[in-house]
């Protein structure tokens, strides 16, 4: 047999021999490269570009930075054509050239760290996740749909009454490190829900842990650990933890239990209080005609009788002699949130009601409601025992009603 080399053989056998193409890209624009896929990646995932803020996710985040700056690069621009068919560099202002910068000015930019290539490889270049991105990682971990938020929507429809209406404050994460189902935290500007709190396990440094399912009132949820919550909550200067309803945002704690917790008595607390009911003596018309079911709603510190002393003389009791009708004595209460739980079961049923003071000044009184008695008796034992959340008064048939 005819000794042949490997070109003659390949073409005794009808073989084409192709020379193997070298790419002719420097590790810049290779970067730029990579830089841009994981862009596109996420808006083939998300059918949108990545947006700044602080309610998105942290890769999302950096995604848009590095967006914004592929589109300040002239070369970019040329380089990712074929690759940019949705058009996210188009309209951008050019202001910097790639060859006014180094490598690593060049990865700082576009939000890349490049991992040390092999001692004995020095042309490898491997494309890795930067060092905060690995770091966001752990403390966030990974947000995906939730698929059943629908059972939880309405939970977080009801936190947000129960926060407009008082029955949960927030607190500065920090006091109460505790985390267990049924919480609520506000995190990067995000309600979110303890949903679900798994097995506990054991951390490198000994401590236990266990695995959230942490549901966010935007549809997403995460499994971040527990500790890696409650680190996150510590660096957030906005972290918070609602209250929950039986926690008394109307009630304050006793003097010892807010020296324990770092707790301070707010300028409306007051040891005891009591809640008054009135009705008027006015001759006015409208107050004649309905007087079984106007009354007026307040909370005292001192004595009713001191607090409704003149009242002829005050247009905020209609310039008119007023009768007590029902007291309601409590402890530990915060006279503002009290009063605004009142407002918000009865602000539909304010009467709007235009009287002259004595100057003659037109005045329109507050705190008068068109609501019979025994709602506001169940009111206040609402109140007492928490189940005021979710009720509302409903004016049609006159009675509370629950929206749970």
């Amino acid at each position: 047999m005819v000794d042949m080399d490997d070109d003659e053989l390949l073409s005794a056998l009808g073989v084409e021999a192709v020379p193997l193409k070298t790419s002719s890209r420097t590790p810049q624009e290779e970067r730029i490269i990579a830089g841009f896929e994981d862009i596109l990646r996420f808006y083939e995932t998300h059918k949108r570009p990545p947006q700044h803020g602080e309610g998105r996710d942290i890769f999302e985040r950096l995604y848009a930075v590095r967006l914004d700056q592929l589109r300040k690069l002239p070369e970019a621009h040329a380089l990712l054509a074929d690759l940019d068919a949705p058009g996210l560099l188009s309209g951008a202002a050019v202001a910097v050239s790639v060859d006014d910068l180094d490598e690593d000015a060049l990865l700082a930019e576009l939000g890349i760290e490049a991992e040390p290539a092999d001692q004995n490889d020095i042309t490898v270049l491997r494309h890795v996740r930067s060092s905060t991105e690995k770091r966001a990682a752990e403390e966030i971990a990974d947000r995906s749909a939730c698929a059943d938020f629908e059972k939880f929507k309405p939970l977080f429809e009801q936190v947000e009454r129960d926060m407009k209406s008082g029955v949960r404050i927030t607190r500065r994460y920090g006091r109460d490190t505790s985390i267990v189902g049924g919480n609520y935290f506000i995190i990067g500007g995000q309600l979110a829900y303890v949903a679900e709190v798994g097995e506990e396990i054991r951390a490198p440094n000994g401590e236990s842990d266990a695995r959230l399912r942490l549901i966010y009132a935007n549809g997403t949820e995460s499994n971040l650990l527990r500790r890696s919550l409650q680190r996150a909550l510590y660096k957030d200067d906005t972290g918070r933890r609602l209250t929950d309803p039986d926690m008394g945002p109307l009630f304050a704690a006793e003097p010892d239990a807010a020296t324990q917790f770092g707790d301070t008595l707010e300028p409306d607390d007051i040891e005891s209080g009591t809640i008054y009911v009135l009705r008027s003596n006015s001759t006015h018309p409208f107050i004649v005609e309905h007087r079984e079911l106007i009354h007026k709603i307040g909370v005292t510190g001192g004595s009713v009788e001191t607090r409704i002393a003149g009242a002829e003389k005050d247009a905020t009791y209609l310039l008119a002699g007023v009768e007590v009708v029902a007291t309601y004595k409590l402890h530990n209460l915060n006279r503002s949130k009290l009063e605004s739980i009142f407002h918000r079961l009865f602000g539909a049923a304010q009467i709007d009601l235009t009287i002259e003071d004595r100057f003659g000044n037109p005045v329109k009184p507050k705190e008068w409601f068109l609501v019979p008695l025994q709602v506001i008796d169940e009111a206040v034992q609402r109140i007492r025992d928490g189940s005021v959340t979710g009720a509302e008064y409903d004016l049609s048939s006159a009675k509370l009603v629950c929206q749970r």
